[in-house]
């Protein structure tokens, strides 16, 4: 009798052990469900583009050297909401795909599946900014494209055209108002060079911690649980 006890209780214990180890294995490790990541990494860059390309048609987005932003005090309503809508509900939606496609039932893989789709969309979208996409993503994310430097060497006034021989007293008085005033506006240029620089890396930088929010956000409203910092403690284990 007792060694059918023991039999029984070391049986029981090596179920429970054996429970226990599959509870850990589907859902400590958090395994990444690549398919999903990839879908939702799809969607957000095409939205992106989608956001980009309805600014520029509406007027919000204005590119060139003469556009560049100098002073971020100076940015137009129309401009602020088409760059925040777009970086942050592109990648709600991404992290809302990957999370229903990988039918995440708890709220912690589900947002760590948005946010990979942000880490696997960044690349993404700099390789296509260097090979000139840039401007068809919106204003903030112009930073990722070249390099600050080369973009804002780009004069955007010309070089007065030098004196022919025998130029008369009028063409000279009009080649040196011409060219002092060319000679102002590069320097105004070099020294606005620094803050439009800076104000495109901020950009960038803006739309791309906006776009890891809304990722990570469209993963925990794919889950379906509840919105809050709490319901963890006291939700019910789904995985057996």
């Amino acid at each position: 009798m007792n060694t059918a006890l023991n039999d029984f209780s070391r049986t029981d214990m090596m179920n429970r052990e054996q429970s226990a180890e599959i509870r850990h294995e589907k859902w400590a490790h958090w395994p990444i469900r690549w398919s999903a990541v990839s879908v939702g990494a799809l969607a957000a860059f095409s939205l992106v583009l989608i956001f980009g390309l309805v600014g520029i048609a509406v007027g919000a987005h204005l590119f060139g050297a003469e556009y560049r932003v100098v002073d971020v005090k100076k940015i137009s309503m129309a401009t602020l909401i088409f760059s925040v809508a777009g970086a942050f509900f592109s990648f709600v939606v991404g992290g809302w795909v990957a999370g229903k496609i990988g039918g995440f039932l708890h709220s912690e893989p589900s947002m760590l599946h948005g946010a990979v789709v942000w880490l696997v969309t960044v690349p993404i979208l700099v390789v296509t900014s260097a090979l000139g996409a840039a401007s068809f993503y919106g204003g903030w994310y112009a930073g990722l494209g070249s390099s600050p430097g080369a973009t804002n060497a780009a004069l955007p006034f010309a070089r007065p055209d030098p004196l022919s021989i025998g130029a008369s007293a009028d063409d000279i008085a009009a080649y040196r108002t011409e060219r002092t005033e060319y000679l102002a506006k590069v320097k105004q240029w070099n020294e606005d060079t620094p803050k439009a620089t800076r104000n495109s890396a901020l950009g960038a930088l803006t739309a791309l911690l906006l776009g890891l929010i809304g990722s990570v956000i469209g993963g925990w409203m794919a889950s379906g649980e509840p919105m809050n910092f709490s319901h963890h403690r006291t939700r019910k284990p789904i995985y057996h």
